[in-house]
């Protein structure tokens, strides 16, 4: 068959336009002769509205531009230190070579840069993003940053959004190295911190594990050419002297560059408990004091190595830990209408936790393909201790126990992440994540016999042993066409989660095996459309599974006091939620959002009371049915000048609903808070955060109103090196007030944290100034997040 004419025409034109790919190759040298690595490369195309494409030369100075059509174009080239060079207009029809030299400043720290004391805030409709890396702050730490964002509140029971506290905080896509949120918002340094994101419809690309937002931190990374690090101290008063510091030290030369870290606390706090209930027709007013004193340290560092432009490979390692030993004092006084009995007892807990954790990885960049691989290990060590037993004075008699608790948690995960630019408006994204986990717990118990000794109960100790293998497999794209933009992806995950229990039962070894297979695709999309030059909507959904934590699958009773107790869950089963969100957004800020989230066998505090036994016990349950909306309304603050700033009102409903454990919650509550810093004479910063909530819904606990106040003093010196930071914080003296109805009786409940807490915090930096960023990367520590214990 002959070819047709149009044909012929079909492949001449294929031939243009193969032959229309370029290439744009050259090498960036000083007056010297010395190559320049790390120097920005810009080329823009004239006459067509296009992003300008960027690359950095690599330690010989070379660079490279592939797959360049033919065109006019123009080029930048800038590096910190020397003056900018610009290439004017040519003509693109084939491969060019370019040899630019750049010439030194005269004056290297002249340069002015303007920044604002706001981080620059935008909205998108997968997330809210906080750029800190053009904000001029006297923050020192994460607490400061996290109260600079709108909607996120800061409280004494840690973080929420829009009244949802199953908030999870990761670090550069992982979760974080610490186990209590107090220790992490205390202890992490803020010039670290190069962008907050708050992810409240995750994508396919995270995983769908989780029933709240995501706070995803990500550290500033390669910023600076050159040898330089940071040293900070803080000294405090809560429930008694408390102080930290911490070292960072790194170098970012060619192609080797390392980092590495050491950070040591002690901080105090501590938690009071008050709780006035009836038993029949007596009367139970407890009271318990709970301080807390740990001693945390951390080391960590890494290594990356850039083999060229396009391929680097490195590996990172931490080792933490943290140690603590309290002792709880409770009080609880029973009566009725003739007689009064008082019961004191003490708790005394012993913990140490070790946490290994090592990651390698390798990766592969180009401007239109990016591929990371990575491996995770992680070993985590919980041993517990605590004596619960009475004091003198007591009225009634109580058998001393002692409980042992070792726990041992090794974590291996791989996970690959494949994304595409096909054009500036299409991007595909593809990955896959296998997670092996293995879990082992023993609870040896002990009580009081005859003698006075401590006598093993087999009866009442068992072991708890997990293997979980989590498979998973994602695809994702995001498109723009002209005013509207589309994200959307399919993430499947396979899980079976093997359950074993060792335990005596009349004197024989009984072991009990529980098997929960899933497999679960879980879809996620977002859609915006830019209404007029300044506002914006958008439309998101996505569909999430919550898993148990490792540690409530246990069915181990840990006593509070002689009456309290919290009871693990064996047959927990994960929840399945469905969430939407609507956005407005006013030039890229956030407006005025609408939320819905419908969750399915959430999981649930339920705190029940035994008239027989007078105890009460607290366990985690599968509710049947769950439902919340939030209603939320944003304003900046800048009616005077240095005033920076959010306010804005949050409404909530929350409802729980279950015919099998007879609960029926439902309450809507309101939040005003106010966010803002004011510039005072001599330079000194000054910041409030406030807030005030009518009342809520925190699990079973109807909560009266709620009313938070924090403030600080900054200022710099030294030429901006040293930053330094007078802290008030909690300063409203209003726990946490309020009534459990545990379906056969009604009790009034005061939960009060530490209060007027001082902090004084001093960070130096050091070092190079020199030196322009390179790519940061992600890797896989998801499974961590589920080890969870607040003690």
């Amino acid at each position: 068959m002959k070819p047709t004419i149009t044909t012929i025409l079909i492949l001449f034109l294929g031939l243009i336009s193969i032959s229309a790919q370029n290439s744009i190759s050259g090498k960036i040298i000083d007056e010297q002769n010395n190559p320049l690595p790390f120097a920005n490369i810009i080329l823009l195309e004239i006459g067509e509205n296009k992003t300008p494409k960027g690359v950095v030369s690599n330690d010989k100075g070379e660079f490279k531009f592939e797959n360049v059509t033919s065109g006019k174009y123009k080029i930048e080239i800038s590096m910190l230190g020397f003056k900018t060079q610009n290439i004017k207009e040519f003509t693109l029809k084939s491969n060019k070579t370019l040899n630019i030299t750049l010439i030194e400043e005269s004056q290297l720290l002249n340069e002015v840069v303007v920044k604002s004391k706001r981080p620059v805030i935008k909205q998108t409709a997968e997330k809210l993003i906080v750029d800190l890396e053009k904000s001029e702050m006297t923050n020192t730490n994460l607490q400061d940053v996290m109260r600079k964002i709108p909607g996120v509140l800061v409280t004494n029971n840690g973080i929420s959004i829009a009244g949802n506290r199953g908030v999870r905080i990761l670090i550069n896509g992982k979760t974080t190295e610490y186990m209590d949120v107090e220790t992490l918002l205390r202890d992490f340094p803020a010039d670290n911190i190069s962008k907050i994101e708050v992810v409240e419809q995750p994508g396919a690309e995270y995983e769908a594990s989780g029933s709240g937002a995501i706070i995803n931190i990500i550290l500033k990374k390669n910023v600076r050419l050159g040898t330089h690090g940071s040293t900070n101290v803080w000294v405090g008063e809560d429930q008694g002297f408390e102080y930290g510091a911490g070292f960072s030290i790194a170098s970012y030369k060619n192609k080797l560059n390392w980092q590495a870290s050491t950070n040591f606390s002690e901080p105090t706090w501590r938690e009071d408990l008050f709780l006035d209930r009836t038993v029949g027709s007596e009367t139970y007013d407890q009271e318990t004091i709970e301080p807390y004193n740990p001693t945390n340290f951390r080391i960590g560092g890494s290594i990356d190595y850039y083999i060229n432009d396009k391929h680097s490979f490195g590996i990172g390692g931490r080792i933490s830990t943290r140690t603590s030993d309290r002792v709880t004092s409770s009080k609880t006084i029973i009566s009725d209408a003739t007689t009064t009995n008082t019961l004191f007892s003490e708790n005394r807990f012993d913990r140490e936790r070790k946490n290994f954790n090592i990651n390698p990885y390798y990766e592969y960049k180009t401007d239109k393909d990016k591929l990371v691989i990575d491996f995770n290990y992680v070993d985590f060590v919980n041993d517990n201790t605590n004596i619960l037993a009475d004091v003198a004075g007591s009225t009634i008699n109580y058998n001393d126990r002692k409980y042992i608790q070792d726990g041992k948690y090794t974590i291996k995960t791989y996970k690959a992440d494949y994304s595409k630019t096909i054009s500036d408006n299409f991007k595909l994204s593809a990955g896959t994540r296998y997670a092996n986990v293995k879990t082992d717990n023993d609870l040896q118990s002990f009580t009081h016999n005859t003698n006075n000794i401590f006598e093993f109960d087999e009866e009442e100790s068992s072991q708890f042993l997990i293997k979980e293998n989590i498979f998973a497999l994602y695809s994702k794209i995001n498109a723009t066409s002209g005013k509207w933009s589309f994200s959307g992806g399919l993430r499947y995950e396979n899980s079976n989660t093997d359950g074993t229990s060792i335990f005596m039962e009349n004197g024989t070894e009984k072991i009990a095996i529980k098997k929960r297979p899933i497999k679960k695709v879980f879809p996620s999309a977002s859609l915006s459309r830019e209404i007029t030059e300044v506002i914006s909507a958008s439309l998101s959904y996505s569909y999430r599974i919550q898993r148990p934590s490792y540690n409530s699958l246990n069915s181990f009773a840990t006593y509070l006091d002689p009456f309290s107790a919290g009871v693990g869950n064996p047959n927990l089963t994960p929840a399945y939620t469905n969430n939407y969100q609507f956005n407005l957004t006013y030039e890229g800020q956030p407006f005025f959002t609408i939320g819905y989230s419908k969750t399915d066998d959430v999981i649930f505090d339920l705190i029940k009371q035994d008239n027989t036994t007078a105890q009460i016990r607290q366990q985690e349950v599968n509710v049947e049915n769950n439902a919340n909306w939030n209603f939320r309304l944003f304003a900046p603050l800048s009616f005077a000048k240095g005033l920076e700033g959010y306010t804005g009102v949050i409404v909530t409903n929350t409802d729980y609903q279950s015919s099998t454990f007879g609960v029926d919650l439902n309450k809507w509550n309101l939040i005003w808070f106010v966010q803002a810093s004011y510039q005072l004479p001599w330079d000194i910063n000054f910041e409030l955060s406030g807030n005030y909530g009518t009342g809520a819904l925190e699990g079973q606990i109807d909560v009266d109103w709620l009313a938070g106040l924090d403030f600080s003093f900054g200022k710099k010196f030294l030429d901006d090196k040293l930053k330094v930071n007078l802290g008030f914080n909690k300063m409203l003296n209003r726990g946490f007030v309020g009534k459990i109805d545990y379906g056969n009786g009604i009790a009034a409940v005061e939960s009060n944290d530490s209060r007027q807490n001082i902090q004084l915090r001093l960070v130096y930096s050091f070092g190079s100034k020199f030196g322009k960023k390179k790519s940061g990367r992600n890797t896989n520590r998801d499974e961590e997040n589920r080890i969870r214990d607040t003690n």
